[in-house]
């Protein structure tokens, strides 16, 4: 079963940073693309980020470039978000996802966590 866990959401005022992370205990993690997703209440779930199983491919919502950044420890099965100049738009319960290819990743992802809370304030 691939569950990821969530962690590193809170409350920040707008212009603040936090750092999410998803930790995945899945073997040969190094082979596997994660995304990054948000849902704002009331709203769908979007697209953030994603990147691929060697951390060469990395792709962003529109919204977020410039601002956010995916990384990726193969050592410590973690995917980051480290989002810079949150804005309060930016707030809504973020994702992490899991799958075998960056493609399903970034638009059919089937394996998600339970989410973690972001609040950006103005």
């Amino acid at each position: 079963q691939l569950q990821p866990v969530e962690s590193g959401g809170g409350l920040v005022q707008a212009g603040g940073s936090l750092r999410l992370s998803c930790a995945a205990s899945i073997p040969d993690f190094k082979n596997y693309a994660m995304g990054w997703f948000r849902q704002a209440p009331g709203e769908e779930r979007e697209f953030v980020a994603a990147i691929g199983w060697a951390a060469i491919n990395t792709y962003y919502a529109d919204s977020v470039k410039g601002r956010f950044t995916i990384s990726r420890d193969n050592a410590r099965n973690t995917v980051y978000l480290q989002m810079n100049s949150l804005k309060p738009e930016d707030t809504g319960v973020y994702y992490c996802a899991v799958e075998t290819s960056l493609l399903r990743v970034r638009q059919d992802p089937q394996n998600w966590g339970q989410g973690t809370q972001v609040t950006v304030s103005s």
